[in-house]
């Protein structure tokens, strides 16, 4: 018996929307990174972009444990000396881009290849309940019922 090797002629890709509101941010991250690299897959090839289009939306109701949104903190540096800036989960949550806390998280998740800088072109992150890829028919993938631990109360 054969190692099965997807060739880009099997690859069937399909539309995954997410609602994450109430959502625990890490767990949502993972089963993300899961789908968008095609590990749910059965015929899952690593050198292969085989993984789904995923869509989430309610990105600025996503749920923190702990004191997660007061005390993580997240980085950048503009390229000045002395120039290291940062910003809490809360602030970023509260502000003008709040899906940014999601895409950071399901990118961390990846490895730090090309193959998942490409993979993350089809991750798409929405604020609100609204996206504007309703003609490519989306499946809902419900993350609250997959395991009590996955929404916060």
């Amino acid at each position: 018996m054969k190692t099965f090797s997807a060739t880009p002629a099997d690859i069937e890709k399909k539309w995954i929307v997410i609602d994450a509101e109430g959502v625990v941010l890490g767990r949502l991250a993972s089963i993300v990174a899961m789908r968008l690299r095609g590990k749910h897959k059965a015929t899952f090839t690593p050198h292969m972009d085989m993984g789904d289009n995923v869509i989430v939306i309610n990105a600025d109701k996503i749920q923190l444990t702990g004191k997660k949104r007061s005390d993580k903190n997240y980085y950048w540096h503009t390229g000045h000396p002395g120039g290291i800036k940062s910003r809490t989960a809360g602030q970023l949550l509260e502000g003008a881009y709040p899906e940014r806390v999601v895409t950071a998280a399901v990118k961390r998740m990846l490895p730090g290849n090309r193959l998942s800088r490409q993979q993350m072109t089809n991750l798409r992150v929405y604020a609100g309940a609204e996206h504007p890829h309703e003609a490519q028919n989306p499946e809902v993938l419900d993350v609250k019922s997959m395991n009590s631990k996955n929404t916060r109360s």
